[in-house]
């Protein structure tokens, strides 16, 4: 398990400006069942995105296609941690409570 840390390096309204195909590139990920969620950082000064992937390396090619990077406008921090207790699935949680 990955979590990706996003930290914008350019004004929020850049980064709105770039987001319909980073959404895109989201989806690429959670289609493919290797992202499990994603959001804004409060203060939103980037985001973060849980991740399933076979090792570091995976993350950071995946990392490399994310259209915030290739324009330079997030810079990235790859924290690996080994989930040693969970929830049966995700739909378990709302994450609205």
């Amino acid at each position: 398990m990955f979590i990706i840390e996003l930290t914008y390096t350019v004004p929020t309204a850049e980064i709105d400006a770039a987001m319909a195909p980073h959404i895109k590139y989201l989806d690429k990920y959670y289609q493919k069942g290797i992202f499990l969620a994603s959001g804004r950082k409060d203060p939103r000064d980037g985001g973060l995105i849980f991740a399933k992937a076979a090792n570091r390396q995976e993350v950071e090619a995946i990392i490399a296609e994310d259209p915030f990077n290739t324009n330079g406008l997030a810079t990235y921090r790859i924290i690996e941690f080994k989930a040693t207790k969970k929830i049966k699935t995700y739909d378990d949680f709302s994450g609205d409570e």
